[in-house]
């Protein structure tokens, strides 16, 4: 691992606690991982569900978050998911691993009236579209890179340091959805979602139910 090396997913959790409700009492994790969003969700709002098929993820949620969340070991798209109950649907690094179509409408049906599905994920190559951004991010993950390492020789944070988990989540090296792609399919199943690409090398997805 370079040391330069730093997360992305921890980088965008600031980005989804801004697309929460508020107040929002209730909050699904898609994909929780190793727990660090969900311990950080449950800081915020009262309860929080963090849902893995990993077991091994599950259990290290387990130890690392408080009381206030419960984790659950399952597939989102075969986990039954109470009808219209919460604020909030997040999820980092964990869409591009399921059909949008399929995974959509179950975590739209778990919302209710006026709550957010906020996510991002990772999308695959589109360099005639997006070559800008991905110079801007290779610059970028270096520039970065060397200003989090410094906070963190200095004891002034973990500064989005990778999680020691990192190794055994999985990784899909090739997503299989371009940024327009992702856009269109979610457009069909979610009128009025904004998708965009991000800079560090995912995309984001918010919608808010009509109610």
């Amino acid at each position: 691992m370079s040391k330069l090396e730093w997360s992305h997913n921890a980088y965008y959790q600031r980005f989804l606690i801004r697309q929460l409700p508020i107040p929002s009492t209730r909050v699904l994790d898609v994909g929780c991982g190793a727990g660090a969003f969900a311990g950080r969700l449950a800081r915020r709002v009262e309860h929080v569900d963090a849902i893995d098929r990993s077991a091994v993820m599950i259990d290290a949620t387990q130890q690392a978050v408080p009381e206030n969340v419960r984790c659950i070991l399952g597939d989102v798209l075969e986990q039954p998911l109470p009808d219209q109950t919460y604020d909030a649907i997040v999820s980092i690094s964990t869409l591009h691993h399921m059909p949008l179509e399929e995974v959509l409408p179950v975590l739209a049906r778990a919302l209710r009236p006026g709550g957010v599905i906020a996510a991002v994920a990772l999308p695959r190559t589109d360099l005639v579209r997006e070559l800008p951004v991905e110079l801007v991010a290779a610059i970028g993950q270096r520039v970065l890179g060397m200003v989090f390492r410094i906070l963190r020789a200095r004891g002034q944070g973990s500064w989005y340091a990778v999680e020691q988990t990192h190794d055994v989540m999985p990784v899909v090296l090739d997503p299989p959805l371009t940024t327009r792609q992702v856009r269109a399919r979610v457009a069909a199943v979610l009128p009025g979602a904004r998708v965009r690409r991000l800079v560090f090398w995912r995309y984001s997805l918010v919608w808010r139910k009509p109610g």
